[in-house]
């Protein structure tokens, strides 16, 4: 999503559907537009505005299907499962007046979602942290007319909207510079693998909160998660009654940044080329309705609007941005994927995330505690909800860049979110997630921890296991040696003599080896509470 494209467009959707109530001829929401993917073997379901009472028919491939408008003019149609084809079809919706959508295919869909890590494009173009590892070779390279995606522009709202900014674009080395990158790759393995149409619904921000994207009777429907609705209440009183004061300190920094930021590109030649030149920062705008850390208004403005369009699935890339609330992440991320699967409709629609990659400097410390630690041993537990994978991206840091909270492998995020989906959204049995804690067993001075995904067998990458810490009932955490036996691990320290607690990987950028011969990364774990 290109910060071109971050002007807030509530006045255009509220002018759009000013229009249609006066026009009031049949409409559909811009995610039915030319170029779009249907979902393969799903109902698919359409719905718009009309005159009250009118008569909309909507044709597709050799389907046909009619309804009529109810007294406030809206109106839902759905059409039969049809099967994938590399075809394109028109589809007709027809009332008093007649639309047809060109270039139709039908195939895969699947929601992308999270911040800023989902949000990062293949290319730097107008933000100096995208880009990919070889990116002039991946944009060149980029021809997939039969992947297709619909990028939905930054519109956060106070109310639940209809409709959002955006339209379906067909991959191009032309405009694949402004996808997702951790999406595009995803679809470009789907794409090889079955031969089919992918298309790609992009809806995410960079810094957003996980319950900025859950509507608010969902949140309201957890009393853990009520601080998060109490907070964003505080923070609106507050704005309302300071709003006069802050706005108009607010528009002058806007102005004098607007020269400043103006002097700076003048200065710096190429704005996008300039990724180790500091730009003058943009000031904070202080009205919190359009702040993305704000439960429910990404839900409200880039989610409901979307619904029930028939996917596949959905991918997420989140959690950086929760570390105030890092120890209700568990329960905030469950509240999230049923609140989706309630509004799409689909049942336990797949459901595939990323755990948050190595970031900052290398620790040397056994053990590290840190929010962002928090966060991913929330995501281990959110294995326990219904149909979902999680990817570990635990090795995933920019190694010369550990700074770096963007990493550029997204090449190989891509491939592992497809790796999952092969096998729990399309059946595949292959082994899909790398090595998860089971189970541990004390023996004497040892302790040997038990795996699930385990694949064709444990493996470290270098001589020695690393990451691995050790503690007696004193809670003194100490380095240990580590030892694939088998499908498990046996973990010891000679200053340990009677353990009772393991940890792997348990640091912000902790070194960490283990890995099945899948490829794919052990998860950090804890065995005790």
């Amino acid at each position: 999503m290109n910060f071109n494209k971050l002007k807030i467009s509530i006045g255009f959707i509220i002018f759009s559907f000013l229009s249609i109530s006066v026009e009031a001829k049949v409409w559909l929401p811009s995610i039915f537009s030319d170029n779009m993917v249907l979902q393969q073997g799903a109902e698919l379901k359409f719905w718009g505005t009309a005159n009250p009472g009118e008569s909309v028919t909507i044709t597709f491939q050799k389907q046909s299907n009619t309804v009529q408008a109810d007294k406030d003019g809206q109106w839902k149609i759905s059409l039969k499962p049809v099967k994938a084809s590399l075809k394109p079809n028109d589809l007709t919706i027809k009332g008093e007046n007649t639309i047809i959508l060109k270039n139709v295919l039908v195939g895969e869909v699947w929601v992308c979602s999270g911040q800023s890590n989902m949000d990062m494009t293949v290319a730097k173009e107008d933000r100096y942290w995208c880009g990919v590892f070889n990116e002039t070779e991946e944009v060149a390279s980029a021809n997939y007319p039969n992947i297709r995606v619909f990028d939905v522009d930054y519109t956060p709202n106070m109310e639940k909207q209809n409709d959002v900014t955006g339209k379906w674009e067909i991959c191009s080395p032309q405009t694949v510079g402004h996808f997702s990158a951790a999406a595009y790759f995803f679809a470009r393995d789907l794409q090889k693998k079955y031969k089919i149409p992918v298309g790609l619904i992009t809806t995410a921000f960079g810094a957003s909160t996980a319950e900025a994207w859950i509507s608010k009777p969902a949140l309201e429907a957890h009393p853990n998660l009520k601080f998060l609705l109490d907070n964003y209440n505080d923070k609106l009183e507050k704005f309302y009654s300071d709003s006069s004061v802050t706005l108009t300190a607010y528009r002058e920094k806007l102005k004098n940044y607007s020269g400043d930021l103006a002097a700076a590109k003048a200065a710096s030649g190429d704005v996008t080329a300039q990724q180790n030149k500091k730009l003058p920062k943009a000031p904070h705008n202080p009205d919190p309705r359009i702040d993305q850390h704000n439960p429910f208004i990404l839900f409200n403005g880039m989610v409901a609007p979307l619904a029930p369009y028939a996917i596949k699935g959905a991918l997420w890339y989140q959690g950086e941005s929760n570390g105030p609330s890092c120890d209700q992440y568990r329960e905030i991320m469950e509240t999230l994927v049923a609140d989706w699967r309630k509004i799409w409709g689909q049942g336990n629609f797949p459901f595939i995330y990323v755990q948050l990659a190595n970031y900052q400097n290398l620790i040397t410390e056994p053990i590290k505690d840190d929010p962002i630690v928090t966060v991913r041993n929330a995501q281990l537990q959110n294995l326990s909800i219904a149909n979902t994978a999680m990817v570990s991206a635990i090795d995933n840091a920019d190694s010369a860049h550990f700074g770096n909270i963007h990493p550029k492998n997204k090449q190989e995020i891509g491939h592992r979110l497809a790796v999952a989906a092969e096998a729990i959204a399309y059946g595949n049995k292959i082994e899909y997630m790398g090595p998860i804690y089971q189970g541990m067993e004390i023996n004497g001075n040892t302790i040997r921890i038990k795996f699930s995904h385990t694949g064709r067998g444990l493996y470290s990458k270098g001589n020695l296991l690393l990451g691995f810490a050790i503690a007696g009932e004193d809670k003194k955490w100490v380095h240990a040696n580590a030892v694939i036996e088998g499908n498990t691990v046996i973990v010891s320290s000679p200053d340990v003599q009677k353990p009772v607690s393991v940890r792997y990987a348990w640091g912000k950028n902790p070194p960490c080896n283990l890995y099945n011969k899948e490829n794919l990364p052990a998860s950090p774990f804890k065995t005790d509470n």
